[in-house]
């Protein structure tokens, strides 16, 4: 009896990128320069550009000079489908692909420390460079779609992967932020880009025969030596699979903050 196996192995990579804003013309400021120490020196931000990535991301600033400040970022994304899963879905033309990937799932969490030095007139004024360092977590989700052919008769099945990836990160943000009033601050993050390490894994549970097993090997060393900056290594056996992830990780910050000032 010959069965044939196929598996299609679908790499997510997570990308983080927005457009860049320009800003044109006066913004009128509720006070002057002169008088900005009558002003809070703290600040609660809401990033409703993160909205997009069906992430929810919020910020505490606080002044501790006259153009210096610390900042603490939470951001968090339930696990979901994938933004833009109607853009993927007709980028994709191969349906087996798309099959394999449509009922993915991820979800995340960070927390972002940094400092801000400002080159305007004062703090919360103007463009700043802001260093910062990040722990995220990221979690997925991802039904395999596999079938084989047993007899003449194809056999579909399920394999359900889950787990997560954990990130340090560090790099540098620049920005700016305007007041729009003496209360409302608007802080564009242009660009941040950080690069730490990352260390995790998938696992999938389900029964396989011998020769499933082999077949699974074969398409998991054909596929993961495909993936950019992280290690990997997979185990196989008679109850599932393990891929385990280890190296590099990159990424990007951006976004676009509506802030409150007390």
């Amino acid at each position: 009896m010959k069965k044939t196996f196929t598996l299609t192995l679908t790499k997510t990579i997570l990308s983080f990128a927005f457009l860049a804003l320009v800003l044109s013309g006066n913004v009128s400021y509720g006070q002057q320069a002169g008088t900005d120490s009558e002003s809070g020196k703290h600040l609660v931000k809401w990033n409703v550009a993160a909205l997009a990535l069906k992430n929810y991301s919020f910020q505490y600033e606080q002044a501790i000079g006259r153009k210096t400040a610390v900042a603490l970022g939470l951001r968090f994304m339930p696990k979901s489908s994938m933004p833009f899963s109607t853009l993927l879905k007709n980028g994709i033309d191969d349906d087996q692909a798309w099959e394999s990937i449509k009922d993915f799932k991820t979800g995340n969490f960070s927390i972002t420390p940094e400092f801000r030095y400002y080159f305007g007139e004062s703090v919360f004024q103007g463009f700043y460079v802001a260093p910062f360092v990040r722990y995220a977590r990221y979690n997925a989700d991802l039904p395999f779609n596999y079938e084989y052919q047993q007899n003449g008769t194809t056999i579909k099945g399920t394999m359900d992967f889950n787990g997560g990836v954990d990130t340090f990160t560090g790099g540098v943000l620049i920005g700016a932020q305007w007041s729009l009033s003496k209360s409302i601050s608007l802080d564009l993050w242009i660009i941040g880009p950080n690069y730490g390490i990352a260390s995790g894994n998938i696992a999938g549970k389900k029964a396989l025969n011998s020769m499933e097993q082999d077949e699974l090997r074969k398409a998991l060393n054909d596929d993961l030596g495909d993936l950019p900056l992280v290690k990997t290594k997979y185990t196989v056996d008679g109850n599932g699979a393990k891929i385990d992830f280890d190296g590099p990780w990159a990424g990007v910050r951006s976004g676009l903050s509506i802030g409150y000032r007390f």
